[in-house]
């Protein structure tokens, strides 16, 4: 336990004397997170909206400040044909409103508005789809007469744990998982691959200190860094996404604690196979950063992933934090609903760890 102790000593003295990897461990990741979640939103909101209005009646123009009144869109004015408007990017959405559009409503005849979504992004353009049917049917709800207009099943809809739909609820956790899986194991790759390519790795090889004892203290080190990382970071999020613990906060704590370790572990890993900074860096980017951006649950759901790669989710950490988070700071089911994540995180920690070890081993026993 002593040589544990002595060796990540050794590390942070090292790190906090370099005020540059002070601050790629404990400045980056907070810009970092505050740029995911700002740049990042879910919700559409003030798209610009082009009406033509051939019909120009009061029920024309009430239609009109209805789209105005309205979070989602933003009406502007154009005299360019539609055709123009929505190549130029003008607008992503043209509203056609015909003639005689209020004697048709007001003869009980259907009245028809057309709209034209530019559907580049479809994401968003189902989305102001459905929008647009909403707003379409409140507004003819309005000037229903008597049961004219009744239907023999009314939909009464409650949104649970996030009731004003706010995609920084889904974001933020996201974000908090993807920041802590870059830096803590960019930091432990770099200082063991910093040993490797300046061949002060050979003192560890012919010293007494064994290579679990030599690899425990490099993760303690950054452990405790990585720690300190989470805490920066949970007090930006905090207000940055609103996060309010929703439940039992020991899921949080136990999930934090495992996935930091992995993470710190990978970083390990990578630094231990890979004698050079370059290369290490590289490593971590592609598959910690990558993977756990694109096939965590970060953006979109793991079930929207295709099948042909949608396994490669189970091995990344990312994904299980993440679950962990949003139950904590969203849903607040506890242990019976996350109970799996944390043992996986865990499970994977090991592996990563015992790769490192083997490695490590077979380096010194080869010396």
């Amino acid at each position: 336990m002593k040589r544990i102790i002595a060796q990540a000593r050794k590390e942070l003295t090292q790190v906090f004397r370099d005020k540059l990897t002070v601050a790629l461990a404990l400045i980056l990741p907070l810009i970092l997170l505050a740029l995911l979640g700002t740049a990042l939103s879910l919700s559409v909101k003030g798209v610009a909206v082009v009406v033509q209005d051939f019909d120009r009646t009061p029920l024309s123009r009430q239609y009109l400040d209805l789209l105005n009144a309205s979070l989602t869109f933003r009406v502007v004015a154009s005299d360019r044909s539609p055709v123009e408007i929505m190549a130029s990017e003008e607008a992503r959405v043209v509203i056609v409103i015909p003639e005689n559009f209020e004697r048709d409503f007001l003869r009980g005849q259907t009245a028809e508005v057309q709209w034209l979504i530019d559907a580049v992004d479809a994401n968003t353009a189902n989305s102001m789809r459905g929008q647009a049917a909403a707003l379409t049917n409140a507004f003819a709800a309005q000037f229903a007469e008597g049961n004219q207009q009744q239907v023999a099943i009314k939909a009464d809809t409650r949104m649970w744990y996030n009731p004003g739909a706010s995609s920084r609820k889904f974001i933020g956790p996201g974000a908090f998982a993807v920041v802590l899986a870059l830096f803590p194991p960019l930091l432990a790759a770099l200082a063991l691959s910093r040993e490797g390519e300046q061949k002060t790795i050979l003192q560890v090889y012919v010293s007494s200190i064994s290579a679990h004892e030599f690899l425990l203290g490099k993760v303690a080190a950054f452990f405790i860094i990585a720690v300190a990382e989470w805490g920066l970071a949970l007090l930006v999020a905090t207000p940055l996404f609103d996060f309010k613990l929703a439940g039992d906060p020991t899921p949080l704590l136990v999930g934090t604690a495992l996935y930091l370790f992995c993470s710190v572990c990978f970083g390990v890993m990578v630094g231990v196979s890979i004698p050079n900074q370059a290369a290490a860096i590289q490593a971590v980017a592609a598959v910690q950063f990558l993977l756990s951006f694109l096939l965590s649950g970060f953006i979109f759901p793991v079930s929207n992933i295709p099948w042909g790669i949608r396994w490669i989710s189970a091995f990344v950490p990312a994904r299980y934090f993440i679950e962990i988070s949003r139950d904590a700071f969203v849903r607040g089911g506890g242990w019976p609903a996350v109970w799996h994540a944390p043992l996986m995180l865990a499970l994977i920690g090991a592996v990563f760890f015992f790769r490192a070890w083997r490695k490590m081993r077979h380096m010194q026993i080869a010396g």
